[in-house]
């Protein structure tokens, strides 16, 4: 393993000023830190974590808590938490993955040890339990997305209101009057789950202005659950016309169950969904969608982290615009 000292001897400086350019304490030269730099890639040397840990008081460690639920679209979440660990390894920083529903728990280990010098949470509810802890310990800590209340925290998202509110616009613009959405599973509302009831409300908001019916049903996802839902809604509501998806495991049954009705895509029924640009795309009929831009998130989360943990973050909310990509689910209502 090649040492410090002998990073030292090959770039012609001192051990100390080796020791300078990794931590960035002291000002240095920059052809001075271009030699050093220089020498550590050729001779491939990394600093011991342990000791980088004590003479910082940094672990260089970020955690990431992803509660991974049967109820929850897991790719969705592994591609931001892929896209946390990458983009903390740009800046210098390992992810410690923690998967567990320990909620408050996980929080009360990370802040009273010296695992990890900050905290980026997901799968965020309206009244978390894990965000008074998280306030009372005034560790660095960034939500991937949005509580009730945010004062005092730095969350980012994607901002699931407009994005239920550009889905309504959409089909009123088409002339459709009777929408029903295809929600996430019943626990995800239960638990109060941000995203979900965030969307909810921007869809019901618009469609009072629009003048449009709306119908809300959430679904298990699945063939069977996506069939009893769907023909609960058209037992509710028969000139439904228009559908808003927000679960990934319902898109496929209920475009090949509308097929199977003989109802047509988009010429009977519109179909839009909030989704990842990969399942509108490879869905039977391509989607008109909402993407998540999932990456992006993890990206900014992580930002985020780095500038409060250099102290020049601030707490902030920063939600993402959604954007719709028009595809062949949507059409004008029929007549």
């Amino acid at each position: 393993m090649v040492t410090l000292a002998e990073v030292a001897q090959h770039a012609g400086v001192s051990a100390s000023t080796v020791s300078y350019v990794l931590s960035g304490k002291r000002s240095i030269s920059a052809s001075t830190r271009k030699r050093v730099e220089h020498s550590i890639q050729q001779l491939g040397y990394h600093p011991n974590a342990g000791a980088r840990a004590l003479a910082s008081s940094r672990s260089n460690i970020i955690a990431l808590m992803v509660p991974l639920r049967t109820d929850m679209y897991v790719p969705v979440m592994m591609e931001i938490a892929i896209a946390v660990a990458t983009s903390a390894r740009t800046h210098g920083y390992d992810v410690l993955l923690l998967t567990g529903e320990e909620g408050p728990a996980a929080v009360r280990r990370i802040a009273g040890s010296s695992l990890a010098d900050a905290m980026i949470l997901m799968d965020v509810e309206l009244h978390d339990e894990r965000l008074p802890l998280l306030r009372e310990s005034g560790r660095t800590a960034v939500l991937i997305g949005l509580p009730s209340e945010t004062s005092g925290l730095t969350c980012v998202d994607l901002d699931f209101e407009a994005t239920g509110a550009l889905c309504v616009e959409h089909l009123a613009g088409l002339g459709h009057r009777e929408v029903a959405v295809i929600g996430e599973a019943a626990a995800v509302y239960e638990r109060h789950t941000g995203f979900a009831e965030r969307t909810v409300d921007g869809v019901r908001a618009k469609a009072q202005e629009a003048g449009m019916r709306i119908l809300h049903r959430p679904c298990e996802g699945g063939y069977a659950a996506t069939a009893g839902t769907l023909g609960r809604v058209f037992d509710e509501r028969p000139g439904t016309t228009g559908f808003i998806v927000q679960n990934e495991a319902a898109v496929e049954p209920l475009l090949n169950l509308l097929q199977q009705q003989g109802r047509a895509v988009p010429e009977d029924v519109s179909v839009v969904a909030v989704c990842p640009e990969q399942v509108a795309t490879q869905a039977s009929v391509r989607l008109t969608s909402v993407a998540i831009p999932a990456q992006e998130m993890g990206r900014r989360a992580v930002e985020q982290v780095v500038a409060k943990l250099a102290g020049r973050g601030t707490d902030q909310v920063e939600l993402l615009e959604p954007v719709l990509t028009v595809r062949a689910s949507t059409g004008p209502a029929p007549a």
